[in-house]
């Protein structure tokens, strides 16, 4: 496993982020264990979840990393924790009562609280904020912040889903006070969805923020979507983002000759995307989701591809990107 540097901090991660988000609702307990043991044993330090995934009920997934904490063996120190807050906790999430989601202070309060509950632990590492919350001012949010870094609950933040404007804003606010401010942004970012580079990526590395990309397959679609709809496989490719994609035949033109490339290269579709994210400037990795094993090592396998520069300007050609602002909307 290789390793980077969080943003602008000294704290040292994989450049794969294992995510959790199926564990619950896709994969039981014993079989998330056995994948967070895996992760360690590839040498996977990153571990993300948020206090909403489970589904059923929300919570489920931080309680099912907090019992694989309690396995002891060191599990506990030797993984990066990162967990998010904002949304309610009921289960058709909707907010249970008023200052029950969102990111005011008492909510922050509570939440960071009940996640540790969950988790077992003492401390989580990066306490991100799952999405803008327009009504909260930062001074607010800061606020509560520095209260938990100073109670040792949480050590760093970061943001998901922000625009870039939003993270200036949120850094200015906290250099303001004297804050560390956000050290990392998880934001969609995949080579079919490429509008993270006009914003997002450039406000990212002027403030030093590590960028996380969730779903890097895009749903499934950069995974060999058209080979396993041929080999009659693929769940996730036919139905949700993947099925919508195929079913326009200029979109499926630039899917099939996506896999060709990867196929004249020897490359398995999903490694590739993987492989391309982790060249990308201020990405400091991806989050995987395994479901099984299998996924786990197969994205493993990526971090060590070496994608030539003809290689890389040829994905360039299939999925060009919007390049950054001003330039991708004005001369």
């Amino acid at each position: 496993m290789k390793y980077t540097q969080l943003g602008r901090t000294g704290l040292r991660v994989s450049r794969l982020v294992l995510g959790t988000m199926n564990f619950g609702p896709h994969t039981d307990e014993a079989d998330s264990h056995a994948i967070m043991d895996a992760a360690l044993d590839a040498g996977v330090n990153f571990f993300d979840t948020a206090n909403v995934y489970g589904r059923d009920p929300r919570g489920r997934t931080e309680e099912i990393i907090g019992s694989w904490f309690a396995k002891g063996g060191g599990r506990r120190e030797k993984v990066v924790l990162a967990t998010k807050v904002y949304g309610p906790m009921t289960a058709d999430g909707s907010p249970a009562w008023p200052n029950h989601d969102k990111l005011s202070a008492v909510n922050i309060r509570r939440a960071v609280d009940a996640s540790l509950k969950r988790l077992q632990t003492d401390h989580i590492d990066l306490y991100q904020f799952h999405h803008i919350d327009r009504n909260s001012p930062w001074e607010e949010i800061w606020q509560a912040i520095d209260v938990l870094v100073q109670q040792g609950k949480i050590v760093y933040a970061g943001s998901s889903n922000f625009a870039g404007w939003h993270i200036a804003q949120a850094n200015e606010a906290a250099a303001r006070r004297g804050s560390l401010g956000l050290v990392s942004e998880q934001c969609l970012y995949n080579l079919a969805e490429r509008r993270a580079e006009m914003e997002v990526l450039p406000a990212a590395e002027s403030y030093g923020l590590g960028v996380i990309p969730w779903s890097p397959l895009h749903g499934g679609l950069l995974g060999g979507a058209i080979r396993k709809e041929r080999e009659g496989g693929g769940l996730r490719s036919s139905g949700g983002r993947s099925g919508e994609v195929l079913a326009d035949p200029a979109q499926r033109k630039q899917i099939q000759a996506y896999e060709d490339l990867a196929e004249k290269h020897g490359l398995a579709p999903g490694e590739l995307a993987l492989a391309w994210l982790l060249t990308r400037p201020a990405v400091t990795g991806p989050i995987v989701g395994p479901r099984v094993g299998e996924q786990l090592d197969s994205a493993v396998r990526a971090v060590d591809l070496d994608l030539g520069e003809e290689l890389l300007s040829t994905l360039d050609e299939i999925f060009p990107g919007t390049g950054p602002s001003p330039e991708a909307f004005a001369w």
